[in-house]
């Protein structure tokens, strides 16, 4: 399964956004630290759930950073969230 369908999987499982946008930046980052020919490595997410509605900001990236895992959070190079409830 590709890194963007496991983000998303994991995500939709832990919160049922009513917003889940996944956007792949990985070939803009060609030439720069942590690309490589052909893999997913870098991410811009914008998640919106009412579970994130009693939780400050950086609660909220820890329960995205929770829910994805730290094996798949390893293996992204960069992580953008935008995260409200």
């Amino acid at each position: 399964m590709r890194v963007a369908e496991q983000i998303r999987q994991s995500l939709e499982d832990a919160f049922h956004p009513t917003v889940l946008e996944i956007q792949d930046d990985s070939e803009a980052h060609r030439g720069h630290s942590g690309y490589s020919e052909g893999e997913e490595s870098h991410f811009n997410v914008k998640i919106r759930a009412a579970a994130f509605a009693d939780m400050n900001r950086l609660a909220r990236h820890r329960a995205v950073h929770g829910a994805l895992g730290p094996e798949l959070v390893g293996s992204i190079h960069a992580l953008a969230l935008d995260i409200d409830v």
